[in-house]
């Protein structure tokens, strides 16, 4: 995918583009929202693996299609 000059590259323009005054902003919300994502996909997780063999029961309403080959 991508070495490492190009990497380089690419955070020198986000330096240059954002200013190093607004990097450690960045950085905290690139954070929050990984440790957000992280305790979500988790309780996913939990949730799913709750009763082995159980899969989950999604409610709603079963809808009738008319046959096709009884079409004019």
């Amino acid at each position: 995918m991508f070495g490492m000059s190009e990497l380089a590259v690419i955070l020198l323009v986000v330096v240059v583009v954002l200013g190093i005054k607004k990097l450690p902003e960045l950085a905290r919300s690139a954070g929050k929202a990984t440790r957000i994502f992280k305790g979500e996909a988790k309780a996913l997780r939990d949730q799913d693996a709750g009763a082995p063999g159980e899969g989950r029961v999604i409610q709603g309403t079963v809808v009738g299609r008319e046959d096709p080959a009884k079409r004019p």
